[in-house]
């Protein structure tokens, strides 16, 4: 056979009843889960900042930062709501290298999923009851969902995930908001397609049964660059860019336009420092534009303790091991700078 069964893994109700949220930390989600609604929908004018680590690799770093983050948030709060990045699966464009803590809860070690789903769930769990704020992360892998589903605010769909069926209609049954990437290719009609088909219901089969799924109104688009055909990265975060994706949602039957705006990856050429002048451009085509102000919801940043990386194994604490990334110093003064523009 070409599959080897190692294990037979617990379900989502089993894992979520052995680590289960406790209710005050329930009451935070629905809270926190209220408010993005309400900036996805245009009830609010908030500006979300989607902030945090390329992949949550080590819970006390993880935590370290979401705990800063948190004191941030208390002073911008009234402008900005600060969503960490807790991304516990992470994509890989080979198919080599470090996959995310689900599958590897030691990056030094071989996969171990049981344990990955125990750290998994303990840290999120963690972040949420020291700084009263839930997470983001990416659905790499739609079977998965349930184990999250309880202990998230905001869920991103990938550039290469964005075109499969499973990932839209799994979509469809999210209640939270769910950013829906540009495809590598960088064709918006793509993305606009996937998302109308989350805002939609639908019927499939899902971990083993058949589903019905109400649609999920507050999918929205993601723009975060593009790759041409020689390989070379082209951004779409420009005035023009922004222009362009208004005109286009109009021609799509799509509720509540939104876009929020990837600053890293084929945007800043994972540049990571270039994030800084990207959001920075960003607000200022928000000022020049009611239309793109309206449309603009947020921005992603890729940040974490240290700047840039390190490869598996350096050691150096709060340092990403994947995409290299803003330091803490630097995010911080962007977080202000944003709430200025606001």
């Amino acid at each position: 056979m070409s599959f080897h069964f190692v294990t037979k893994l617990p379900t989502p109700q089993e894992i979520r009843e052995q680590f289960p949220v406790p209710e005050h930390l329930k009451q935070i989600k629905r809270e926190r889960d209220a408010e993005i609604h309400d900036v996805i929908t245009g009830k609010s004018k908030k500006f979300l900042v989607i902030i945090g680590p390329c992949s949550a690799d080590n819970e006390e770093a993880v935590c370290d930062y979401v705990n800063r983050l948190s004191r941030i948030n208390e002073e911008v709060k009234d402008k900005l709501i600060l969503i960490p990045r807790i991304y516990t699966n992470k994509p890989r464009t080979t198919g080599e290298g470090y996959k995310g803590i689900v599958s590897q809860p030691d990056p030094e070690k071989k996969p171990d999923f049981m344990s990955g789903l125990i750290a998994m769930r303990k840290m999120h769990i963690r972040a949420i009851e020291e700084s009263r704020l839930t997470a983001a992360d990416e659905m790499l892998y739609p079977d998965n969902w349930g184990y999250v589903e309880d202990i998230l605010s905001y869920v991103a769909i990938g550039a290469r995930s964005v075109e499969d069926q499973q990932h839209r209609m799994t979509v469809s049954g999210f209640d939270v908001p769910a950013g829906m990437k540009n495809p590598t290719s960088g064709t918006l009609s793509v993305m606009l397609n996937s998302i109308y088909a989350a805002q939609h219901p639908h019927s499939f089969i899902y971990r083993g049964y058949e589903v019905n799924t109400g649609g999920n109104p507050l999918a929205h688009a993601v723009l975060r660059g593009s790759v041409n055909k020689h390989g070379q990265s082209l951004p779409n975060y420009h005035y023009e860019d922004l222009a362009m994706l208004h005109s286009l949602y109009q021609e799509y039957d799509l509720m509540h336009p939104a876009c929020i705006i990837d600053a890293n990856h084929n945007n800043s050429n994972k540049q990571y420092e270039q994030q800084i002048r990207i959001v920075k451009e960003v607000m200022h085509s928000r000022k020049l534009n009611s239309d793109i102000h309206n449309m603009v919801k947020g921005v992603m940043i890729e940040s974490y303790i240290e700047e840039g990386c390190q490869k598996i194994g350096e050691g150096v604490y709060g340092k990403s091991i994947t995409d290299p990334c803003l330091g803490w110093e630097a995010s911080k003064r962007l977080i202000y700078d944003i709430a200025e523009y606001e």
